[in-house]
């Protein structure tokens, strides 16, 4: 993972600009396809010309153990692995990722640049597999304790273009578990995203990913940095 370390800078309380304030965590969402890494890149990019210190990472991810558990979620096996397994999985790395490498760095002042986190979750396991909210909810407490995202950037775009996009950037690999969904799928992950982001409009910033990438870095980068 990329890990850059410069001087933060400091916004007021009440911007909701939230990466310009050391310390902060800043999440991206969205199905396959959106332009993720692309646009955390971009903005890392961004952070390292202005000397804001931060750490970009992933989920399920971001450190050695929890890569190794991203590993067991993502890759098919012939044994299943299915949906409630999969929760527990998914928020067993995220503790690993929290406590080794999240936590510190927020704490030591640094903003946090992370590909997906909890909305992933409601949206994949949730809405996607079908299990219940209030079962996901009740391990999001155990696990985070009052951690949440300051900054939540959601990359949307409609299913068939996204799923478009994946395929055809997809390298020789096989597609791994999520990948190998059909459409109908990300079609209830993308509704939970929006559906979320509608809910709490001070966290969300809902970006149109259709876009070129330079037309999306530039929403990302007001999203973030401000105007």
């Amino acid at each position: 993972m990329t890990d850059a370390l410069m001087t933060g800078a400091t916004a007021g309380a009440d911007s909701p600009t939230a990466a310009t304030i050391p310390g902060r965590f800043v999440t991206f969402e969205g199905i396959e396809g959106v332009g993720k890494s692309t646009q955390i890149g971009a903005l890392s990019e961004e952070f390292a010309a202005r000397g804001i210190a931060h750490v970009v990472t992933r989920e399920p991810g971001g450190t050695p153990l929890a890569e190794t558990i991203r590993d067991v979620v993502l890759q098919p096996r012939e044994e299943p692995l299915s949906a409630l397994p999969e929760l527990l999985l998914m928020f067993a790395a995220r503790a690993v990722h929290l406590g080794n490498l999240i936590e510190p760095h927020l704490h030591a002042g640094r903003a946090v640049l992370c590909d997906r986190f909890t909305d992933a979750t409601y949206a994949y396991q949730g809405a996607g597999r079908g299990l219940d909210e209030a079962v996901i909810a009740t391990l999001e407490t155990l696990v985070q304790g009052a951690r949440r995202p300051d900054l939540t950037i959601l990359l949307d775009a409609p299913v068939a273009v996204a799923l478009g996009r994946a395929v055809s950037r997809r390298s020789a690999a096989a597609p791994d578990r999520f990948e190998r969904e059909r459409a109908d799928f990300f079609e209830r992950v993308r509704t939970a995203y929006l559906r979320r982001a509608a809910a709490e409009p001070r966290r969300f910033r809902v970006v149109d990913a259709t876009r070129s990438a330079t037309e999306v870095r530039l929403d990302v980068l007001a999203a973030v940095l401000g105007p």
